[in-house]
This record gives C-alpha cells, structure tokens and sequence, in this order.
C-alpha cells in the first residue's frame, strides 16, 4: 500500500510542479538584488549535489543492504525515489530555478559529482555530512537575504526540511537526531568549497573563491556516532603549503580555528607533523558538526573575517558527535 501511494505521487509530481506554481508564479518570493540571486545559485548548486547523493544512496543498495547493516525495514525508501527525500529535494530545485526564472536570471545547470560511498552505513553517515553542509548553507544565507523578508521565509522552509532529513539519517545510524541545541551556520564561500570535494565536473561554476585544501585525516568518529569525540581528542589535518595565497614562514605556528553551534569560533594551537601536516585538539565545548580552517591567527577573527582574510586551507567538516 505505501508503494502504492508512493507510486501515484511521484507519478502525479511533475503535475504538481507545473500546473500550480504555473497559476501561483505571483505567489512565489522576489529576487530583489544581486546578493538574493547569488544566495539562491549557491542553494540551487546544493540542492543538485543533494539530489544526486540521494539518487544513489536508493539505487546503489537494496533493502536487504540496509537491513543487513541495521537499518530499520523502509528505510531505503525513505531517502529514495518512492518515498520522500528525493521528492523533497527535487521540488526544492524546481521551486528556486522557477523563483530565479521569473526574476529574469538564469539557474545554474547540475555538475557531475563524484561520492565515497561503497555500502549503505557509509552512505548515511555522508549524506549527515553533506546534509549538515546544506543546513549551514541556509543558515548563513539567511542573514544575507534580511531585504526580502517573503525569500528568508521561503529559503527558512527549506531549511527546515533539511534539518528533519538530516535527523532521520541520523536516528538510522543509531545517533541523537539532535546533538546541540545550535546547528552550524556557515559563510557561502565556506559552504561551496566543502562541496567542491564531491565535484567532477560543471557546466557552470559559481563565481566564489576556491580555497587551498585542509583535508581531515582522523580520528573518524564512531560508526553510530556515539560516544562523540571527547574535548582534547587530537584532529590529524593535511594540506599543501604550495597553494596558498599568501607566503607563510614555515617556522610560523599554525593554528586551527574551529566553526561550531551557530557562527562561534574557537582557535586553538595546531602542532606540526611534518610538511603539510598538523594536529590540533578538539576545543572544550565543541559538538555536533564543526568546520575547521587553518590559519596563522590565534584569534579575534568571525566566520565573516576568517572568510575573507583569516583561511590558509579549508574547511574541513569534522563530526564530533
């Protein structure tokens, strides 16, 4: 019976899409300035890495894979096609290239993606990393688009939806479905370049900067994400020197400054392991997902200041809890 009804939904979807916000167009939220339409392409480059995540997360493992790794009977479904998120997702990059449409711009086209992903658990406790990137996303983009008060309720709705995906991955991995009281918010420079990891390929690629790569090495967090990585607990991070856009004495301290619950950041001192390498402590206090960059600042710089001026390398998305 639900594939059924899932069934005549899909089905009935690419009706919904067309017909309704046709006869509603008046109805959706404006694009008022350059910097809505700059945050509305970035949640529409999202949504597509999104999207195709999940494609493959339904059509790569069957059910018996799912239920063999200890997830519950349905819930390939509910991240596929049939069910629900795919449905979300797929209406959520209708609704914002029509908004973009109708405000006279042009959506940007889909990428080829490239994911790690070789069995369903490695493929849940990805999408609660890439997830938690598009939650950060909205979150930052928020208080970019206070001008338009219809398109920060608007992009604010699909933020919730993101959020009840994200905690339904997570309750299927065995972990809280909220670890913190505050999620991640996160700068549109920081956002793009953590999904630059999974692209192959664009048609069209947004005009934001590409940082120098910080590459989290380990320690990975437990499978079911409990118990979380404790204060203390040292990050082994890489990098390459050559790339960065300002010369650094190589005798200079390093240090990693740690993007966590809402836009705090916590700077703590990085230890050379070698070339290219650091480690660094995970900060007192620090849970959920956190974003580290490396820099040569050991503090008094926002997410803001670290995106403009502060970043050596990264971020790098580190699951804690």
């Amino acid at each position: 019976m639900i594939f059924s009804a899932a069934i005549i939904a899909t089905a009935l979807l690419p009706l919904a899409l067309s017909h309704p916000l046709e006869k509603r167009q008046n109805a959706l939220p404006p694009v008022n300035s350059p910097v809505d339409e700059s945050v509305l392409q970035l949640a529409l480059y999202l949504e597509y890495l999104e999207f195709n995540l999940y494609t493959g997360g339904f059509e790569n493992f069957t059910d018996a894979q799912y239920q063999a790794q200890g997830f519950p009977p349905g819930f390939r479904e509910n991240v596929g096609v049939i069910a629900q998120t795919i449905q979300h997702e797929a209406v959520h990059i209708q609704t914002i290239s029509t908004i973009l449409s109708n405000a006279g711009f042009t959506p940007i086209k889909p990428c080829s993606y490239r994911f790690p992903d070789t069995d369903p658990r490695s493929f849940v406790n990805l999408a609660n990393m890439i997830t938690s990137v598009g939650i950060g996303a909205y979150l930052g983009g928020g208080s970019l688009l206070t001008d338009d008060p219809p398109l920060l309720t608007a992009a604010s709705s699909i933020l919730t939806v993101e959020a009840r995906h994200d905690a339904y991955l997570r309750t299927g991995l065995g972990a809280s479905p909220f670890p913190t009281a505050f999620d991640t918010a996160l700068t549109p420079v920081f956002a793009y370049n953590l999904a630059q990891m999974f692209i192959v390929s664009c048609p069209q690629q947004l005009p934001i900067i590409i940082l120098p790569k910080l590459n989290f090495v380990g320690p990975m967090s437990s499978p079911n994400l409990q118990p979380p990585v404790s204060a203390g607990t040292l990050l082994k991070f890489t990098f390459d020197p050559s790339t960065f856009f300002v010369k650094v004495d190589p005798n200079a301290q390093l240090y990693i400054g740690m993007v966590n619950l809402v836009t705090n950041v916590t700077f703590v001192e990085a230890t050379s392991c070698g070339t290219g390498c650091v480690t660094a402590p995970v900060p007192q206090g620090a849970a959920g997902v956190a974003f580290a960059v490396l820099s040569t600042f050991s503090g008094g710089l926002n997410e803001t200041q670290l995106t403009e001026f502060g970043t050596l390398a990264g971020p790098a998305e580190v699951v804690l809890s």
